[in-house]
This record gives C-alpha cells, sequence and structure tokens, in this order.
C-alpha cells in the first residue's frame, strides 16, 4: 500500500505533465501560503477562544500599586491603563513648554520599572495612554529601561493626536471647530489655547499590535480603543462587525475607571466585606462578543449586578448612542446577569456604524481662581457664619465673574459645634483673586467668637477650559512609532483615520430630549413618601458643565414606579440650587435603570468650577438623600417587599 505522500507525489505529476500546469500549481500554493501568512500575522492569534484584559487605572492619581497586583495576581493577556481626563491635557502640555522630555504620565514608569521583568517573561502586553502630551519620549524612557535591564521587548508610541501646531490649517477653512456643548465660536478661544487633541480611534493602537508590539503608549485615544484594540487583533474581528466592535467598547466602559466597576464607589457599600488590596477589573472575552466582568481571586472589593451596572450608567449621555469613533453601541441591548463569585456575564450588544467624525479634546487659558476657608466653632455656627459670610463680602468689595459661599456642616443648635466656612472666587483678572486671597484671614479677629484660620493665604490658581470640538476623519493622520530594545532604529508607520466603513449619520450633539424637565413647581407624586436610598442605586460622573446621575432601580416594581414618579421636574427641584439648565431622563430598561442629565449643573465644569464638588461626584449620594412621593398602590407594593416604614 503506497504512503499518503506517494499519493500525494503521484497526483502532483499528473496534475503536472504540462509545465505550464506546474509552474501554475507551485505559484498557487505559493501565493495561498503568503497570504495566510500575512494574514494571520495581521489579525492576531485566531485560534484563541477566550483572552483576559484586566486595568490597573482609571485617572492619574489612582492606585499605584494596581499594576503589580494585576500582574502577579494571576493569568492575563493584556492589561490597560487610563490616566488621561480631559483637563489633565493641559496640564501636560504646561509640563511640556517647561521640558519638552516631559509630557507624559512619569508615575506610568515608576509603576512599570518595579515589573517589567514579570510583564516580558509572563508574555503580558500593557496599553495606556500614559504618553499623554509625548508619547515618543515616554516610549524611549521604556526601551532605556528595558536595555539596562538586559530585556529584549518591543513599545510603542502612538502619536498623531495633537493638532496644536495645525489649528491655523485647520480653522477656520477646513473645520468650525464650534464648541460641541454651547455652539460658541471658536475663535473666542484660539488665541488662548494650551492644548488640541483628537480622540483617535482604535485604528492606530491594533496596527501598534500588528507590529509586534510588547507595551504601547498613547496620546489622547478613546478611553476604550486600548480595552477594544486587543480584542479585534485577537479574534480577527473586521472593523465593520458592529456588534462585536460595540461589545468591545461597552467592555473598555467598564473597566476604565478601574476599581469603580469592583466595589470602589458603590452605593451599597456595606456589601463590600474587604476593602483592602481591592480588587481591579478584568475582562474575560470570547471570540463572540460576550464577555464576564471579574477581578482577581483573594483580592478585596465586589464584583456583582449592581456594581456593574452603576459603572455601566458613569459619565453617560444617550445611552441608545454612546459615541467613538469606531462604533455607535447601544447601552439599551445589553443582556447582564450576575453569575455569583464576582463574575458577571454580558452578551448580545448592539452596535451601528461609526460616524465620519472624531471629538478634540482642547483646553486653553480661561482666568483664575482661589478659594479658601475659616473654622468657625463654638454654639449656634450657622447663625454665626452668616454673618461672617456677609462682612467678608461687604469688606471686600469687589464685583467678580463667580463666587461662592459653602457652609460644610449644616447642623445649627446650642449644642457646641464646628464646622468650615469656605470661599471661592473666579475672574479672569488676576489682581482680584490676589486681593481676595489677603482679606480671608482679616476674618477671624472682626466678627462673632470662634473662628480660626485653617491654612494659609490662598494664591490664585490658573484655570483651564474644556473645549470640545468635531472635526473629519480625513484630516487626522495618526502615527506609529516602534522602539526595540534590541535595535537603535525606530520604525514608523502612518495610520488613517477613515476604514471605509463610516456611514452617513452625523449625530445632532444636542441631548436629545426623551422627557425633559424645567423645574415644574407640580410634583406628581401623592401620598406616601419612600427615601430613594432604600429602593434605588446612583452614581454621578461629569462632562464639561453638564452632570450626569444614573439611578438604579432595586426591582421592576420599582422601576414602573421610579418612571410614573422620578420625572425630570422632580429632579431638577431637587436640585435647584446648582442646575441652572434643563434635565433630561434616559430610560434604560434592560437593566432597571434611568440617567438623567444635568445641563449647567456645575457651575462652569472643570477646572472653572468654583464649587468644592466641581464635577458633581456627590449628586448621586445627594439625589438618594430625598424623598420621592408616590401613590398608594406604589408605596404598598414596595414596602411588602422592602419592609421601608
Amino acid at each position: 500500500m503506497k504512503t499518503a505522500e506517494e499519493n500525494s507525489l503521484i497526483f502532483t505529476k499528473s496534475l503536472c505533465k504540462n509545465h505550464f500546469f506546474l509552474s501554475m500549481y507551485l505559484s498557487i500554493i505559493t501565493f495561498l501560503k503568503t497570504e495566510m501568512l500575512c494574514y494571520y500575522s495581521a489579525r492576531g492569534n485566531m485560534g484563541k477562544n477566550i483572552i483576559k484584559i484586566g486595568n490597573a487605572g482609571g485617572f492619574w492619581g489612582d492606585d499605584l500599586s494596581a499594576l503589580k497586583r494585576q500582574v502577579t495576581g494571576g493569568d492575563l493577556d493584556y492589561i490597560t491603563s487610563d490616566y488621561l481626563a480631559e483637563i489633565t491635557m493641559g496640564i501636560l502640555m504646561k509640563q511640556k513648554m517647561k521640558d519638552k522630555k516631559m509630557g507624559y504620565v512619569y508615575d506610568f514608569l515608576f509603576q512599570l520599572e518595579e515589573i517589567i521583568e514579570i510583564v516580558i517573561k509572563k508574555g503580558i502586553k500593557i496599553i495606556t495612554n500614559a504618553g499623554g502630551m509625548n508619547p515618543g519620549a515616554l516610549a524611549l524612557k521604556i526601551k532605556e529601561m528595558g536595555e539596562k535591564k538586559g530585556l529584549s521587548f518591543k513599545v510603542a508610541a502612538v502619536d498623531g493626536d495633537d493638532i496644536l501646531q495645525d489649528i491655523d490649517s485647520i480653522y477656520p477653512k477646513k473645520e468650525a471647530l464650534e464648541n460641541m456643548e454651547n455652539s460658541e465660536d471658536f475663535s473666542n478661544v484660539k488665541d488662548k489655547l494650551l492644548s488640541a487633541n483628537v480622540y483617535l480611534g482604535v485604528g492606530p493602537v491594533l496596527k501598534a499590535l500588528e507590529s509586534g508590539a510588547d507595551i504601547i503608549v498613547t496620546g489622547r485615544v478613546t478611553d476604550t480603543a486600548i480595552t477594544l484594540a486587543p480584542m479585534i487583533h485577537e479574534f480577527g474581528w473586521e472593523l465593520n462587525d458592529w456588534d462585536k466592535l460595540a461589545a468591545g467598547v461597552i467592555g473598555g466602559h467598564i473597566i476604565e475607571c478601574g476599581s469603580q466597576a469592583t466595589g470602589g464607589n458603590f452605593t451599597d457599600w456595606k456589601n463590600v466585606k474587604q476593602w483592602d488590596n481591592i480588587g481591579f477589573p478584568i475582562l474575560e472575552v470570547k471570540n463572540d462578543g460576550s464577555f464576564i466582568v471579574t477581578k482577581h481571586k483573594g483580592t478585596g472589593g465586589l464584583v456583582s449586578a449592581d456594581s456593574v451596572k452603576e459603572q455601566l450608567l458613569y459619565e453617560m449621555s444617550d445611552p441608545e448612542e454612546y459615541l467613538s469613533p469606531d462604533v455607535i453601541a447601544d447601552f439599551t441591548s445589553i443582556n447582564l446577569e450576575d453569575e455569583g463569585n464576582d463574575r458577571v456575564r454580558i452578551w448580545g450588544i448592539k452596535g451601528e456604524p461609526s460616524t465620519r467624525f472624531l471629538k478634540v479634546s482642547a483646553s486653553y487659558m480661561e482666568g483664575y481662581k482661589a478659594s479658601g476657608s475659616i473654622l468657625v466653632g463654638g454654639f449656634h455656627v450657622k447663625s454665626k457664619s452668616k454673618i461672617f459670610r456677609d462682612i467678608f463680602w461687604k469688606k471686600l468689595g469687589i464685583d467678580f465673574e463667580k463666587k461662592e459661599t459653602e457652609l460644610l456642616c449644616k447642623r445649627d443648635s446650642d449644642e457646641f459645634n464646628k464646622t468650615i466656612l469656605r470661599f471661592s472666587v473666579y475672574d479672569r483678572d488676576k489682581n482680584k483673586i490676589i486681593k481676595f486671597g489677603k482679606e480671608i484671614s482679616t476674618l477671624i479677629l472682626s466678627g462673632p467668637a470662634g473662628a480660626a484660620v485653617t491654612g494659609g493665604r490662598p494664591d490664585p490658581r490658573t484655570v483651564i477650559g474644556y473645549w470640545p470640538a468635531l472635526i473629519r476623519k480625513e484630516l487626522i493622520v495618526s502615527k506609529i512609532k516602534i522602539f526595540d530594545t534590541d535595535s537603535d532604529e525606530v520604525s514608523e508607520t502612518d495610520v488613517s483615520s477613515i476604514t471605509g466603513f463610516e456611514s452617513d449619520y452625523k449625530k445632532n450633539f444636542k441631548y436629545k430630549e426623551m422627557i425633559s424637565g424645567t423645574g415644574s413647581s407640580e410634583i406628581p407624586g401623592k401620598g406616601e413618601r419612600i427615601m430613594l436610598k432604600d429602593i434605588c442605586l446612583a452614581r454621578s460622573g461629569d462632562k464639561g458643565d453638564t452632570s450626569n446621575i444614573g439611578v438604579i432601580a432595586k426591582n421592576e416594581i420599582i422601576y414602573d414606579c421610579l418612571k410614573k414618579y422620578l420625572t425630570p421636574d422632580v429632579v431638577k427641584e431637587m436640585f435647584r440650587k446648582v442646575c441652572s439648565g434643563k434635565v433630561t431622563r434616559y430610560e434604560v430598561r434592560n437593566i432597571l435603570s434611568f440617567n438623567f442629565l444635568l445641563e449647567e449643573s456645575l457651575g462652569g465644569g472643570g477646572a472653572k468650577s468654583v464649587n468644592i464638588d466641581a464635577q458633581g461626584k456627590l449628586y448621586a449620594q445627594e439625589l438618594l438623600s430625598n424623598y420621592l412621593e408616590v401613590d398608594d398602590e406604589c408605596y404598598e407594593k414596595i414596602e411588602k417587599e422592602f419592609k421601608i416604614k
């Protein structure tokens, strides 16, 4: 009996009697082999059924030990870290202006140096936006670190998001760059710009992975792109497989804020049994786009359906249209199930084609602000604080563009008490701010008894304004630089922002008015009152001068009750002291939730605000402290299950 090899040879000879057929046969085989090698090289390891992606940081200032804990706590394929808030870019640009070799998040270097040997040995790939305003400089530092330690790896720098030097050629001929939030004309800030960066999509990060990079540092890319890229790379997802891309974006959104998905900042915090060594989030992703949210075993914190729901609603606008450069994700399509043991499964996510636009995040010099406080103690501190307030502003006699007085403890009684009285101002005239700082300490000897200075004279602080705008993708080309510890050569590749799959859809970028309120005095509830903390969870976030509050009902009965009675007008009334704009409510029934957008509620937003809670981080807790009036039927249904009396 002939062997398989002999049969194959006989077949080949019979097929290729003619030299022409032989040449064609060999050419086809060579072509197919080459194409297959190129395909697998470009699209990653298609043999994997599951990949594990962990997060090790949600902002610049997060837990410096998180990266080490993620690396050593168990098996991971990728680790991401997010460092860049909108205002952070302006801060990093100021650093770079002082020293051209700076402008990146140097904390990341300290974190990486401690565990880089383990990272390379385990084959974990790290992707982070710590490059900030200078990804190339950070990548070079990492390369030098590797060389000193005798390690062999590649590090990629993703650049091209910085368009500050190109503004004159872009505006006004190519783009208007008007403010997305209020339609203000770009000419008002153009000459005051500190930074202007485009939110790049997944393209350049994916290209860096395809180039064999082990560590990737980026500038301003979307928070979700650094998580989505490994999925596309490993599973070979097409860039128009909208449902899978949407799943990747939502997975990235869940883990981008670190331990906020694993029990941190969680409404039901008493259910968290261990706070030290809190676990950071991990995605276990399958090829079909479904995934598990979890954390390393033995770590603190909590992963539950509710902790994940809270993070899903964080910094949310329209849940049906979560916009990214790569896909429009529909949060109302999410299926979510708590599997127990710190594991939550998510599947069935839907997506729509991406738009032809990228978001620009610009920062500019907008003025100065300062805050100072005095300690007020003794009896009737609230009454005395009002006197101190009136004395101070009358004596100062200056009109500021913004000013605020905040009493941080509102209890007033005959009992001894202490409180902090905080004064804050904002103005574009620095001299006004200087005079403000000089007057605060004079209060302690010129008012009622029981006052003390709590700090030194406040100095003026530069206010960095935030300017969001849109730019067409075809105007932006990103760049990839590959540094190799085994070579002095640096390779560079351009990456277009256009995929060819974009739709012509252009969102109005004004919040869709699902149900909006303006503060009507008519409140729908009648009869019984329920404190919201007894029936809901909530989390608040910020974008510019708009705060969002995600509210999660504890069951369907409560959801239907909230739908009827927790209206935009009711929420507007709750926040009447801070919210000057309208309130809009979106329904997310699939996770028994509502998302409220409170416009003009953060005192100008970001660094411009003089409020002590400038980002509305406590707004969710404030909402939960309110009572909601409901009808007897709603109350009885809820009381029967929750025993709220």
